[in-house]
């Protein structure tokens, strides 16, 4: 299935959609939730997710590369679209700029759900992500801060959670969604990113993420949370505002 790129113009009966994910980087939302995109987007959900920066600092590969692994990734997890802004990486701001452009794209696309960084990691723009987008998220539905997209004075929204997605520090997550069905799918899209993971053959230097035991403790870190709740896998979330539920049965 194909995504639909909506950089250059919102197409009319997609404007709205349903779950927004911002990533620091291309492969950041794979890695933290691409389980429970997948999970969305079979229930039917429209789910679009925006890059903040092209990767440009990573060890491994280069921006090109970047570009269609994460068009390839997008294509696996079924999103409605996939943008990026083209922030600086590695020193990007949570300045009046940056969350101008971050509420252009949440009032243009008025997503229900915004999913983005956790607020603390081991790469430090996971936690100014997560800054930006919470700030931007709330300042998104002022009406005296004025936007344009398309040359139309944009109307304020603002969504009605925002969910932090956890990644490499060990956090302990508010709540977890089982991903079992989704596991081994997720971990397909991760490989998209084939220039950043295990690979024998590759010339550049190691990192990280490029260790053969990397993708292993993606998974085991999905079958730990998974087994506080009785699943297989499961992806954690971090909020900042507490939990609902109509229905207790819901929380089996």
């Amino acid at each position: 299935m194909g995504f639909l790129d909506l950089t250059n113009g919102l197409i009319n009966n997609m404007s709205k959609i349903d779950i927004l994910a911002f990533g620091a980087h291309p492969d950041d939302v794979e890695l933290g939730c691409a389980g429970t995109i997948l999970l969305q987007t079979s229930l039917g959900a429209k789910v679009g997710v925006i890059d903040l920066t092209k990767g440009e600092l990573g060890t491994r590969g280069n921006t090109f590369i970047r570009k269609k692994e994460a068009d390839i990734a997008a294509n696996k997890m079924n999103l409605i679209f996939r943008e990026n802004l083209g922030f600086q990486d590695g020193f990007f701001e949570n300045n009046e700029q940056n969350k101008l452009a971050v509420i252009t794209k949440i009032r243009a696309y008025q997503p229900s759900i915004i999913l983005c960084n956790t607020n603390f990691d081991r790469h430090p723009d996971h936690g100014r992500a997560s800054d930006l987008i919470y700030d931007a998220c709330f300042l998104s539905g002022l009406e005296k801060i004025t936007t344009t997209y398309n040359n139309i004075v944009q109307k304020p929204h603002r969504p009605q959670a925002l969910y932090n997605y956890l990644q490499y520090n060990d956090q302990k997550p508010d709540f977890v969604v089982d991903i079992s069905k989704f596991m081994n799918l997720k971990m397909d899209v991760i490989k998209s990113y084939s220039s950043q993971f295990y690979n024998p053959e590759s010339n550049e230097s190691d990192t990280l993420i490029s260790k053969k035991s990397f993708l292993d403790l993606v998974k085991n870190r999905c079958a730990d949370l998974g087994r506080f709740i009785s699943v297989d896998y499961a992806e954690g979330f971090l909020t900042n505002r507490y939990l609902g539920s109509r229905n207790l049965f819901d929380l089996l």
